[in-house]
């Protein structure tokens, strides 16, 4: 039986599936329904599906607090229910693309926020929708017994309208108002109106008072809250058509909400946009003239006016709306409307601003705020009552600047030619050219291109793109198990660069202490995270990029290698993740503190930032999505324009290092090897170096593998600590994951390790594992989105399997047969995969894993002599010499920094 994830404090999360769907999980932290009975109503709701969890939040759960993924649906949700008060028995009608984009943008951060879009909301509304109607007819209630078992604030309403009109040939009053109700439908399908009035008629008689009640109970709802409501209800002139002045127009306009919320439709002329007179609004544009800097700290220009419907007002027309009192103004021949203390609030706001502006400039980073809306450390921050009064617009240079970032293809900028010695795909080529114009305007930038994109292939086309006569060296940071790849990617890719890797493993000690000459001659230097604290030089140095690989690795603001990090000088800073930074508000703050200090304020003011804005009813994040946004750039392999460009299966080394525990089990077996070889022969011979070659594979997987009985603690393995990381980075993207090992008895070990990353439990497979049970595991894992990986056996799963819902496949101890390592690789890449198949192959630096894998990769004349016609290197006929070569330890290459 497959070990049990290791026990974690858990709380509900919705979280968005890459097909759209939406799931509630337990996810480790703490309990954030405090409440257990609501806690539990809507997990057995989600369990039915996701429309149904959606209409118990709307229905059941309308009050209370709610964490922001969720209250974010019940949002949702509160609109669709609105919509089918609205509708009585019609369908509500579906928001509109646009709309749905909207809705998406204003999604707090959520597990698979990234595949949250009109689509999927639009495929999520349809989902509620349908469970809406099921659930109504398994109550066997009509909807206004439904809704009021539901909840009593949600009644059949929506049948009485409150009208309201311009009527231009009565000066005096100039506004006309009718209460009408909408008893049936006219032949073509259209509303019929009827005045109220009408009602008294139709409902006469005793028999009806119950139906005439409850139609007119949210015209009693209403009045109790609206004073004026209330009058013409006493009064009985509800049902009459009205003359009003401007005074009695604007106190309908003021209490739409109330009279909405109370179930009444209101409809306004129909020559207002939105249904609302014209605003003036406070309008200020920022950057519009190139600034003198470039970088964070540039100055930009700030000028303010105030227009109506687009157009600038005189001097003459703002001081007369200033002066207004409140309420309803005709102005150009149309209605504006006034509230004379929010208007001169923006302002008086922005007219500061301009004056700063004018003196001291506007910094970049204010000026992102001030378009984004995220009033961010500001002294007073506007209210959203005020801020729909007032909005910033950017100015010719700004905008163009802006747009250039969010469409990097457009971007005309150098690229390094034959320096790269490999082609970059068009996605690649706008990726270098994004990175190249941040850098010019002195901006940091996130590349956060899903795993398997070539990030890495991007920054070293950067750097060679950037090379100008003076050598200036930049900085790589990464984990200590990537510094590897780095180097070898390095050569690979851009040879001419000239790499130093501040490591024991590739540099002699007193190179690491006095780097002078290295730094001279070098055009890139490679760290990891843990050796900054070592060495001194690497604070002192002033670079020309710092790069920080797997950026989440600084998500902690206090920790001491988060603050060297920071500490850096350079011109140009790169942040590289495959996690989508915007799922957690913490980590974000973090990593925009080191790309752009000062953009997201102090940590202490984005967290008051961040409150105020899951505060807001509903909570709306797009403020700061707007803002960071110029930012970052993320490409998913999902995305069309990238997956019709990549190849179906992308092949990356996953170099791994050796603890000092598998170090020393390694070299204890290479001793005894060597003293054993010279006196064998024969079939002697050749039983020996089979099994020495299996026991260093047996090392090079975990210290405790071959001993029976082991735990396999992960601290013991690199190749358990680097599949950690890869498997992270796939759980956070919900893709699937399959691992392929040749040993049965490293199989429970693996899913361990794995269902503790997932928090959840996935499959696996050996040659013990019943023929009639495989196709079931199969069906599972192809079709159970809840099933995140699969551990098989290669032997047992690398053939006659279609295992196409996997995308990465991990090879966690080579083959040394290549055919039988892609015939494993192809039962994920195969037809019917629609997605591409990134493959991970372990590798231990220093090692005979490291030794075969170049022969294999170099077709030098000595693997042409050793290959059969399967492809199976022929070790043992290797003479003694050869084969302590291929076994022998690299110590430094081998072992991981403490």
């Amino acid at each position: 039986m497959a070990p049990t994830p290791c026990a974690h404090p858990l709380s509900l999360a919705a979280v968005i599936t890459p097909h759209g769907t939406l799931r509630l999980e337990n996810v480790a932290g703490e309990a954030t329904i405090d409440d257990a009975a609501i806690a539990a109503g809507i997990k057995a709701a989600f369990a039915r599906g996701a429309g149904y969890g959606l209409a118990h939040l709307g229905l059941a759960e309308a009050g209370g607090r709610l964490p922001a993924d969720l209250a974010f649906w019940r949002s949702v949700a509160l609109r669709f229910t609105a919509a089918r008060c609205r509708a009585g028995d019609e369908p509500a009608p579906a928001p509109s693309l646009d709309e749905c984009a909207q809705i998406a943008e204003e999604a707090p951060p959520m597990l698979g926020g990234e595949y949250l879009d009109a689509d999927a909301l639009a495929g999520l509304w349809r989902l509620l929708s349908d469970a809406f109607d099921v659930e109504r007819a398994e109550s066997g209630l009509d909807l206004d017994a439904f809704l009021a078992a539901r909840d009593s604030r949600w009644r059949h309403v929506g049948r009485v309208h409150f009208n309201l009109a311009e009527n231009r040939k009565d000066a005096e009053r100039p506004f006309a108002f009718l209460a009408t109700y909408v008893p049936g439908l006219t032949g073509q399908g259209a509303l019929r109106h009827a005045p109220l009035g009408a009602v008294l008629r139709e409902y006469a008689g005793a028999s009806a008072k119950a139906d005439l009640l409850k139609l007119l109970e949210p015209v009693s709802r209403a009045s109790e809250a609206c004073d004026w409501l209330r009058e013409i209800v006493d009064s009985g002139e509800i049902f009459h058509p009205l003359r009003w002045t401007p005074a009695d127009a604007m106190r309908l306009l003021q209490d739409v909400a109330t009279l909405e919320e109370a179930g009444l439709v209101v409809r306004m002329p129909a020559s207002w946009p939105a249904s609302r007179p014209s605003r003036p609004a406070v309008e200020a544009t920022v950057g519009a003239n190139t600034p003198s800097l470039v970088g964070a700290g540039q100055l930009l220009d700030f000028k303010v006016d105030v227009t109506l419907d687009g157009e600038p007002l005189t001097r003459d027309e703002i001081a007369s709306l200033v002066a207004a009192t409140d309420g309803l103004v005709l102005l150009r021949g149309k209605w504006v409307e006034v509230d004379h203390d929010k208007l001169k609030a923006a302002l008086d706001r922005y007219a500061e601003i301009e004056r700063l502006a004018q003196t001291e400039g506007i910094s970049f980073g204010q000026a992102m705020r001030l378009l984004a809306g995220a009033d961010i450390g500001a002294r007073d921050a506007a209210s959203s009552a005020e801020r729909t009064w007032a909005h910033v617009k950017a100015g010719d240079w700004l905008a163009q600047t802006l747009d250039a970032c969010r469409r990097p293809e457009a971007i005309a900028a150098a690229l390094p030619g034959e320096a790269l010695k490999a082609t970059l795909r068009p996605y690649q080529e706008a990726g270098v050219r994004w990175l190249g114009f941040l850098a010019r305007l002195g901006l940091g930038a996130c590349l956060a291109d899903d795993m398997g994109l070539g990030k890495t292939v991007q920054v070293l086309a950067l750097l060679l793109a950037q090379r100008d006569g003076e050598r200036r060296p930049s900085l790589i940071v990464a984990p200590a198990s990537l510094l590897a790849n780095w180097a070898a990617e390095a050569e690979k890719f851009a040879p001419s660069l000239n790499v130093f890797v501040a490591h024991p493993a590739f540099a002699k000690a007193d190179t690491l202490a006095a780097p002078e000459a290295a730094l001279a001659k070098n055009d890139l230097v490679v760290i990891s995270y843990g050796a900054l604290l070592r060495f001194g030089w690497i604070a002192k140095t002033p670079w020309r990029f710092v790069v920080i690989d797997e950026a989440q690795a600084i998500k902690n603001p206090q920790a001491k290698q988060t603050r060297a990090v920071k500490a850096l000088e350079a011109e140009g800073r790169i942040a590289l993740t495959g996690t989508p930074v915007e799922n957690n508000l913490g980590d974000l703050w973090s990593i925009f503190d080191f790309l752009n200090p000062g953009l997201l304020g102090s940590s202490k003011a984005f967290q008051t930032f961040a409150k105020r804005l899951a505060d807001q009813t509903p909570p709306s994040y797009a403020p700061l999505r707007r803002l960071i946004a110029p930012y970052i750039l993320r490409r998913m392999k999902t995305d069309r324009s990238v997956i019709a460009d990549l190849p179906d299966k992308t092949e990356v080394k996953a170099f791994c290092s050796l603890s000092r525990k598998q170090a020393a089990l390694y070299q204890t077996t290479v001793d005894a090897f060597e003293s054993r070889l010279e006196n064998a022969d024969g079939m002697e011979r050749r039983a020996l170096v089979l099994t020495t070659l299996m026991r260093l594979k047996q090392i090079c997987n975990h210290a405790e593998h071959g001993i029976v009985g082991s735990n396999w603690a992960s601290e013991d393995s690199g190749k358990f600590a680097r599949l950690a990381e890869v498997a992270a980075t796939i759980a956070s993207r919900q893709e699937k994951l399959l691992v392929f090992t040749q040993f049965t008895e490293a199989i429970d070990p693996l899913y361990a390790l794995l269902a503790d990353i997932f928090q959840r439990p996935g499959l696996s497979l050996s040659g013990e594992t019943a023929v009639g049970k495989r196709r079931a595991l199969v069906k599972q894992f192809q079709e159970d989105e809840r099933a995140p990986f699969f551990v098989l056996s290669l032997k047992a799963g690398g053939s006659g399997l279609t295992l196409t819902a996997a995308s990465h496949v991990v090879h966690f101890d080579r083959w040394w047969n290549p055919a039988v390592e892609n015939q494993a690789t192809d039962r994920a890449f195969r037809i019917g995969q629609k997605r591409n198949v990134l493959v991970h192959k372990f590798i231990c630096r220093g090692t005979i894993e490291e030794r075969i894998d170049a022969l294999i990769e170099s077709k030098m004349r000595m693997a042409d002599d050793l290959l059969h016609g399967g492809g199976e290197i022929n070790l043992t006929e290797l003479d003694g010499r050869q084969l302590l070569d291929l076994v022998r330890l690299d110590l430094d290459a081998a072992t991981r920094e403490a």
